[in-house]
C-alpha cells in the first residue's frame, strides 16, 4: 500500500467511525477534531501529561509549565474539567488547598499523550528544531 492508499484508508476510517457514532456531535466531522477539541488548547496536553504521574496542586502545575500565565492555566484547567478528563478538589482549610487529578476518562488519553510524547521525541533528535 502506497502512501496515497494508506492516507485514504485512515480517512475512510475516520468517516466511517463518526458515521457509526451516534454520540459523536454534529459539529465534528471526524473523531480527530473531537479529541482535538479537548486536548488542543494552549496547555491542555501539556497540563494532562503532568497529572498522568498523579495529583498535583495549582501552583506545582504553575512549575513544571512556568510559560502559562495563572489565568490561562487556570481557564485551560476549568476547560478539561468541564470536559470530564480532570477531577478538581478544593479542601476546606486556610490558605485554599486545591488539587487536580485525572478522572477515569481522564486517564484514558495517556496512551495518546505517550504515542505524542515518543513522537516528539523522535522528531526533536531527527530534525532538532531552534
Amino acid at each position: 500500500m502506497n502512501q496515497v492508499e494508506s492516507n485514504h484508508s485512515r480517512t475512510a476510517v475516520c468517516t466511517e467511525k463518526k458515521e457509526n457514532t451516534d454520540k459523536l456531535s454534529s459539529k465534528y466531522n471526524c473523531p480527530i477534531e473531537a479529541t482535538l477539541d479537548l486536548i488542543g488548547g494552549k496547555y491542555k496536553s501539556i497540563i494532562l501529561w503532568h497529572l498522568t504521574n498523579g495529583t498535583l496542586r495549582f501552583n506545582e502545575l504553575s512549575k513544571v509549565i512556568p510559560q502559562a500565565t495563572p489565568k490561562m492555566l487556570t481557564q485551560q484547567l476549568r476547560e478539561l474539567e468541564n470536559d470530564g478528563l480532570v477531577n478538581r478538589v478544593v479542601y476546606p482549610v486556610i490558605p485554599p488547598k486545591v488539587e487536580y487529578s485525572l478522572t477515569d476518562f481522564g486517564k484514558s488519553i495517556i496512551p495518546i499523550l505517550d504515542s505524542m510524547c515518543t513522537w516528539g521525541t523522535r522528531y526533536l533528535r531527527d530534525f532538532k528544531c531552534d
